[in-house]
């Protein structure tokens, strides 16, 4: 029986808490199949008694064109592969057939979490007699299933190479593994071995060259055998030792032959050729050197030193490629994952002599070779290859255009006209491109903090139905682009229930890629989703383990998980990160914030002007008040009544004695201060002015009468009603923040990096951050950057009359309280 439980609130009043499928099984045999499972976790569950169970983790304070599917390719392997994967997909989709889906029902009149909605069981299929007309409905259904299947396969090796079927320059360039030749009759295969020559010497070079031809151009089903064939061993040895005596079109030749047999890397006649090539690199043409590469690439062997030698041959003969060489080169660098920074340089120029030239998938193709090489290229050059593609993006096939969309999110390109188009062009084919074509436009959107929703909402209804093709990777950064650009689709259920799911079938993967769990993980909490089964497996010790171990910087994105998961879900009782590791994030983020968060200018300016404001620095903190966030605040106390409370008891402040200055608050104060009007003061009077009127709090008296008036209109227009509060003697004491009748402030000096491109949304980190502040008992106080960053720019009075406004605003109280 299956069992469904289910927690929810409002759509768009707050997010809807995270579900996730745990397989609970009868008290005798269960930790037996719990075992099995581990150890081999895309096993499908058929025991009929095991049961699925929807578990909410419940956070606190819970408030209610040209081929748009250019990477499928039709290929003989792939063909292959897409048989492999219809059987995991199969093992995949049985481990979840108890899952049943579920029907709600809202109610208008409470925010609150429904109570728990149970749905019926289903009902058990008759078998009813299979007719003719069921037969082919379900023949037809297979097709199309084979269909969507070899759509959905990406052939990494292929794919890239597409760009050089535009040109018939091509084929002196690359070696085409599709080029239809004269298949021999396979018995003609032993007699071919048997002339095989025993000796040493017995045969010219070009003899042991038209073997390798001739046993290439063999049916493909013999291509096994050859290689533990001792005749074929002999041959690879006779080559070998005469290697130096081949020409080099013989030698090129066999490597091609090589590359029709599928002879493994690491042969010994591939180790040969490879030494021999490197010698002669001086001696051959670009074409040749290319073609050589070429071959390497479809053998998948790698080769740094042969592929060294050819980037120093390109490097001095730069200004001489062709367009074909030149595009031919960026691939042959992005497929050997090596950025020659100098060659780069130079390469730069010849883009922009052939960009206008280029084809749109050879532009692509450029992109991609940068991209897989880690090259960085000028924003000028990105912004001229932007210009291009936006410009003809219905034109562009979809694979070219998300290896566009791979150089653009690299370089950190803002590029709005190619944006707005692909708002555009992406929503119609997402339906038609394969799943890692629609991660990588989804990628796109949030590297570059760019919302479009028309993007976003393609992609959550198309990728329920492809949801059994995403790898781990491709379920991680879905939930991250959602979670970072903090978008809540249509179908919200639906989409995070089934990623969530194939994160939780694909959880061995995350054994060899733990960056992944805790990227998918992370945009979740973003969105305040906290699948447990999930969250217990990364606290582990296990995997905390393997985090340490990662070529990545993990530690501080399980810090930000496992402190997030203490404030918003104390209801939890999974596995929890040590302490130390708390210890250790922390020191290393506090000392990361001294160097480059609390220095930055807008902070600076504004914790000065708050202690010429509220007093003193005791009255102002800038810190991080949660580490976990990577983000500074202010932090400022008030008395329920207005006043400020000193509470900062840091070295400095303890040691400097407050004197109370004295000065009376007049008329003309206040209007030199707030109205600017004091222009010929220097700013030194100007200071020591604000500093009385900070002063003014600490009046050893009774409660001073508040401020009462009109709103206060300062030089730039800017109206600022006047704040109000009373001003007994500070204690020069830390208070304590439990006192009832405090208000905290944290206050946010924001930039433009914590908002969705040329928008006033929140990303999901800073989201994140405000709720949990919030849930803390934090009041968030907003310095934004479209008002703080101009202000900068204007008088000091200005500035103290807008803080002053911003901390002693009475709705802060009325709310707070």
């Amino acid at each position: 029986m299956a069992t469904v439980l289910i927690r929810r609130r409002f759509p768009r009043l707050s997010r809807v808490t995270t579900f996730l499928t745990t397989a609970k099984c009868k008290a005798e045999g269960g930790r037996n199949e719990s075992k099995q499972k581990e150890e081999n976790p895309e096993t499908p569950t058929s025991r009929p008694e095991s049961a699925a169970t929807i578990q909410l983790l419940d956070p606190s304070d819970y408030r209610v064109l040209y081929n748009p599917s250019a990477y499928a390719k039709s290929r003989a392997a792939s063909q292959q592969r897409a048989a492999r994967s219809c059987s995991q997909a199969l093992a995949d989709d049985s481990t979840s057939a108890g899952t049943t889906r579920v029907q709600h029902s809202f109610t208008t009149t409470s925010a609150q979490a429904l109570p728990p909605v149970r749905n019926a069981l289903p009902k058990p299929r008759q078998h009813l007699k299979r007719t003719v007309p069921a037969l082919l409905s379900a023949a037809q259904t297979k097709k199309e299933e084979a269909e969507v299947e070899q759509a959905e396969m990406h052939d990494s090796k292929e794919d890239p190479r597409v760009f050089q079927q535009g040109r018939p320059e091509y084929k002196s360039l690359s070696y085409d593994k599709f080029e239809p030749i004269e298949t021999l009759p396979s018995e003609e295969g032993d007699s071919i071995l048997h002339s095989v020559p025993v000796s040493e010497g017995s045969h010219s070079p070009g003899a042991v060259t038209d073997y390798f031809c001739k046993l290439s151009r063999l049916p493909v089903e013999r291509h096994a055998e050859l290689m533990t064939d001792h005749r074929f061993n002999t041959l690879c040895c006779r080559a070998v030792e005469n290697i130096q005596s081949f020409s080099t079109s013989e030698l090129i030749d066999i490597l091609k032959a090589c590359v029709r047999l599928a002879v493994p890397p690491t042969h010994p006649v591939l180790n040969a050729c490879e030494n021999e090539f490197c010698r002669r690199v001086w001696d051959m043409d670009l074409d040749q050197l290319l073609l050589v590469a070429d071959c390497w690439r479809c053998l998948g062997r790698s080769v740094p030193s042969y592929l060294s030698i050819l980037y120093s041959y390109a490097n001095m003969h730069w200004k001489e490629l062709t367009l074909p060489q030149f595009v031919q080169l960026v691939y042959i660098i992005g497929e050997g994952r090596r950025s020659p920074a100098d060659l780069v340089q130079k390469l730069e120029s010849v883009i922009l002599k052939y960009l206008d030239s280029c084809t749109l998938e050879e532009v692509g193709s450029i992109c991609l070779g940068l991209f897989k090489s880690i090259s960085g290229i000028s924003d000028h050059v990105m912004r001229k290859i932007a210009d291009r593609v936006s410009l003809e993006m219905e034109d562009i096939s979809t694979y070219a255009l998300v290896n566009v969309l791979k150089m653009l999110r690299y370089t950190r390109m803002d590029h709005l006209p190619l944006l707005r188009k692909l708002g555009k062009v992406a929503p119609a084919r997402i339906p038609t491109t394969n799943i890692q074509g629609i991660m990588h436009i989804t990628l796109s959107c949030s590297s570059l903090h760019y919302y479009d929703e028309g993007i976003l909402a393609a992609v959550a209804t198309s990728l329920p139905s492809k949801v059994s093709y995403c790898r781990s990777k491709d379920a991680a950064k879905f939930l991250w682009s959602f979670g970072c650009l903090d978008y809540e689709p249509p179908n919200e259920e639906e989409f995070y229930s089934c990623l969530i799911e194939q994160m939780l079938r694909k959880r061995h993967e995350f054994e060899k890629f733990p960056e992944h769990l805790l990227t998918g993980l992370l945009g979740l909490a973003f969105v305040k989703r906290f699948p447990e089964e999930l969250i217990d497996y990364a606290l582990r010790d296990e995997f905390v383990q393997k985090v340490r171990g990662s070529k990545y910087e993990l530690r501080k994105d399980l810090f930000t998980l496992g402190k997030s998961v203490e404030i918003e879900c104390p209801g939890y009782q999974g596995s929890r990160l040590a302490p130390q590791l708390y210890e250790e994030m922390t020191e290393m983020v506090l000392n990361f914030a001294e160097q480059e968060i609390y220095v930055r200018p807008e902070i600076v300016e504004a914790v000065s002007l708050l202690e010429c404001v509220l007093g003193g620095p005791e009255y102002v903190k800038n810190h991080m008040i949660l580490p976990h966030t990577r983000s500074s605040d202010l932090e400022v106390h008030l008395a329920a009544d207005g006043r400020p409370i000193p509470f900062n008891s840091s070295d400095t402040v303890a040691d400097k004695k407050l004197k109370d200055i004295g000065v009376s608050l007049t008329d003309d104060l206040m209007a030199q201060l707030i109205k600017g009007k004091s222009n010929s003061q220097s700013p030194a009077g100007v200071e020591t002015e604000a500093a009385a009127l900070g002063q003014e709090w600490h009046k050893a008296q009774a409660p001073c009468a508040s401020f009462l008036g009109g709103p206060i209109i300062t030089d730039t227009g800017l109206q600022v009603p006047a704040p109000s509060g009373s001003c007994p003697e500070a204690s020069p004491s830390l208070v304590p923040q439990q006192q009832p009748q405090v208000v905290r402030l944290a206050i946010q000096v924001s930039n433009r990096n914590h908002y969705c491109y040329l928008s006033k949304r929140l990303l999901g980190l800073h989201c994140l951050k405000r709720r949990q502040l919030r849930q803390l008992g934090y009041v968030v106080v907003e310095l934004p950057f479209w008002e703080w960053f101009p202000l900068l720019k204007r008088t000091r009075s200005e500035k103290l009359s807008y803080l002053h406004y911003k901390v002693f605003n009475p709705t802060l109280l009325s709310g707070a309280g």
